[in-house]
């Protein structure tokens, strides 16, 4: 050990500081809720002076020492306790400073009291009127009294609460989160002391360390079983984070993201459990359950046999009726039979694979190839909808460039011609030997440019030219109903009435729910005055979309007012 400074021999190294070398000989003192003289092993004898001998037997008070030649024998003094929370607040002890009256100090430095009898004073009050004297002569409030018997600095108190209250040290006391987020976590401490359960609000991992992961996973399951999947989530994470290698947190984490529709993630989480116990049964048979649904079938057989008698016997007929139906939409694929590619899709999803992106990317090519461009639209729309990051990780990179491929012809259907070029950039990167991908790249720029052109010489006038060039693109997707409608606007603005109704209906054909369209063609049977037809659009537009603007609405009175005048 290194030398022991003189302040640190004294017990009182800030006191000595601050107020000169005093002495502080306290006795029982129960101001401070911190001295218990019934414990004989928080005690320690020191060389007591003629004072303490004074008032042995009397008042419970301990004095500060004024004399400099007293005879050293056997004093006590209590060691502070670590329970500091019944210290009286800072007020009070100033009210009771101020009460006294003044003191003065020795030649040795000491306080000198005066007028005050010493059997009036305990260790408490010393303490107040040594902080008071010191803030009267610096100027300052910032020092406070601790019923350790030292003098702490405001502010520096850490996460403990500052005073004007009662100091309570607890776990869901001393960790603070540092936002909103973290709130939480209290919430949960408190939880597991019986006293509250979490908030609904988003939930935070930073729990306390100190909290049992297990206790955390029986917290998690009794929140699952009650449908709280976000809190039950939060709480096996948090588990997780304590004692990453428990397969059963990472199985239970994988049910939890499941009911919540992150079925990528919950695979990953039984992949991870898998890895911690390989003969884990329950994980093995939750993955292959996800599996099925995601359309691995293949997948599933293996791990169903990994599962043993936790295998769900229900999950193993789907995924046999769903690897049929798959079977038969490979087969009808390089037939190009989308009717029955169509028809066998939807089988597929409806036996067990609600969430496989293949599958429903399947069906909508079939859509597409059939020109039911909206059904394809909708079809995509209704299924899951995953990151490709994650589908990259999940299905490969062969698997997911075919899915990004369906999505880039859904894309340019939507008139997205931006986003289906950049989806098939993509998938070429990720399967550099796709021909086909190669070849929707070619055309998906192609379209791109056609319509930009198109757009930009529209909007300088040239309606003959910007027709030609809607044409252009038109010759790569004949049947993509933007450009269909951009060219009758461009015919509409020729005069060529009858061929702009024939773009229109075109468009319409594909898209059902091409309000752009069908607003166009209203128009256009306004201008050929065929009220009738008109009227049929502008109502059919109106049930459809009934926050529409007011464009449609002024259409369709006109019709109606024409079609109540008498006929010339």
């Amino acid at each position: 050990m290194g030398d022991i400074s003189p302040e640190k021999r004294s017990g009182c190294g800030l006191l000595n500081v601050v107020f000169g070398r005093r002495s502080i000989w306290p006795r029982r003192s129960t101001s401070t809720g911190s001295v218990q003289s019934s414990n004989p092993s928080n005690i320690t004898r020191i060389p007591s002076s003629p004072i303490s001998k004074r008032h042995k037997g009397g008042s419970n008070d301990a004095f500060l020492d004024s004399s400099n030649n007293h005879k050293q024998v056997d004093r006590i003094i209590a060691r502070p306790l670590p329970n500091h929370s019944k210290s009286p607040p800072v007020h009070q002890q100033h009210q009771a400073s101020h009460q006294e009256t003044a003191v003065s100090r020795n030649q040795h430095g000491y306080v000198q009291k005066k007028n005050l009898p010493p059997e009036s004073l305990g260790i408490s009050g010393e303490l107040d009127r040594m902080i008071t004297d010191h803030q009267r002569s610096k100027g300052s409030s910032t020092l406070v009294r601790a019923s350790s018997s030292n003098v702490m600095l405001m502010g520096d108190l850490g996460n403990l609460r500052q005073p004007g209250g009662n100091v309570d040290i607890t776990p869901s006391n001393v960790f603070h989160p540092v936002n909103e987020k973290c709130s939480t976590s209290v919430n949960v401490v408190k939880k597991k002391e019986g006293s509250e359960k979490p908030s609904s609000s988003p939930l935070c991992r930073a729990l306390s360390t100190r909290m049992d992961p297990e206790e955390l996973k029986i917290m998690g399951n009794e929140d699952y079983k009650n449908g709280r999947f976000a809190e039950a989530l939060a709480l096996y994470e948090a588990a997780i984070s304590i004692d990453p290698n428990k397969a059963s947190y990472r199985s239970n984490k994988s049910a939890a993201l499941t009911a919540l529709g992150r079925l990528l993630e919950a695979a990953f989480e039984c992949r991870e459990a898998i890895k911690i116990d390989p003969f884990y049964q329950r994980a093995h048979n939750r993955l292959a359950t996800l599996y099925v649904r995601l359309g691995e079938t293949e997948k599933a057989a293996h791990h169903f046999k990994q599962s043993g008698s936790e295998a769900d016997p229900d999950y193993m007929t789907k995924a046999r009726r769903v690897q049929i139906h798959l079977n038969k939409c490979a087969e009808a694929q390089k037939l190009r039979d989308w009717n029955t590619l169509l028809k066998e899709a939807g089988f597929a999803i409806a036996a067990g694979a609600d969430s496989a992106p293949l599958i429903f990317g399947l069906k909508a090519e079939a859509l597409l190839r059939m020109n039911r461009h909206q059904e394809a639209m909708d079809t995509m729309e209704k299924g899951p909808d995953f990151d490709i990051g994650e589908c990259i990780k999940f299905l490969g990179p062969i698997g997911s460039a075919s899915l990004l491929l369906f999505r880039a012809q859904v894309d340019m259907a939507a008139g997205r011609f931006d986003d289906a070029v950049a989806a098939v950039e993509r998938a070429s990167t990720l399967d550099t030997n796709n021909k086909e991908a190669n070849m929707t790249l070619r055309r998906a720029r192609a379209v791109a440019t056609a319509r930009s052109n198109g757009n930009e010489l529209f909007k300088a006038g040239r309606y003959s030219e910007a027709c030609v060039a809607y044409g252009e693109g038109l010759g790569h997707d004949p049947y993509n109903a933007v450009l269909l409608c951009n060219r009758a606007a461009c015919r509409s603005k020729l005069g060529q009435f009858e061929k702009a109704i024939d773009d229109c209906t075109a468009a319409l054909d594909v898209r059902a729910g091409y309000a752009k369209a069908r607003l166009r063609r209203a128009d256009l049977y306004a201008k050929m005055k065929n009220w009738a037809a008109c009227v049929q659009d502008c109502e059919l537009l109106m049930r459809e979309n009934p926050d529409g603007d007011g464009e449609a609405g002024t259409i369709l009175k006109e019709a109606k007012a024409q079609l109540g005048k008498p006929q010339d």
